[in-house]
């Protein structure tokens, strides 16, 4: 039977470059330069601990997934870099990230997630809303709209967290 376990890596992992690289890659194949002008500087410390986390989801020794969270506010943690292995996909293991994500930054003593997620896509959009978070724009219809200006191509997502909250969704 196959092991599966979280572990806790540095952003800067050597292990995590090609996955992130890899991320990128899927984001420009879908929006090609459109989020390049946009770009977020990010720093390391950001993702480390005691206010911030990045782990990946391995199987037999095989990152299969990924996911991080930052500080957003003082209440607040922003859900960042969620991703599986595309062989897996559309097997719940988004979800299975998120989930472990929300369990942390309440440990972490967050009250509230943010995240965002690109208008190409739909399918992090269903997972985001399926599991309790609040859309700030109106998802319903054609998401290309918030491709558009005044838009700048993020749909952004909010959730409260709490104990019982997180211990229901597990």
């Amino acid at each position: 039977m196959s092991q599966q376990h979280f572990r806790e890596v540095s952003p800067e992992a050597p292990e995590l470059q090609p996955i992130l690289a890899g991320l990128f890659g899927e984001y420009a194949a879908r929006y090609g330069d459109y989020f390049t002008s946009q770009k977020e500087v990010e720093l390391t410390e950001w993702y480390l601990p005691p206010h911030g986390l990045f782990i990946v989801l391995e199987r037999d020794g095989e990152i299969i997934a990924m996911g991080a969270y930052k500080p957003y506010d003082e209440q607040t943690a922003e859900l960042k870099r969620i991703w599986t292995r595309r062989d897996l996909r559309r097997q719940g293991l988004a979800l299975v990230m998120v989930k472990e994500l929300e369990r942390r930054a309440l440990r972490a003593g967050y009250q509230r997630l943010f995240l965002t997620t690109g208008f190409r896509q739909p399918e992090a959009v269903r997972l985001y809303t399926g599991h309790g978070y609040q859309p700030q724009c109106d998802i319903s219809g054609d998401l290309e709209r918030y491709g558009q200006p005044p838009h700048d191509g993020r749909l952004r997502f909010f959730k409260v967290i709490d104990v019982q909250s997180v211990a229901q969704a597990s």
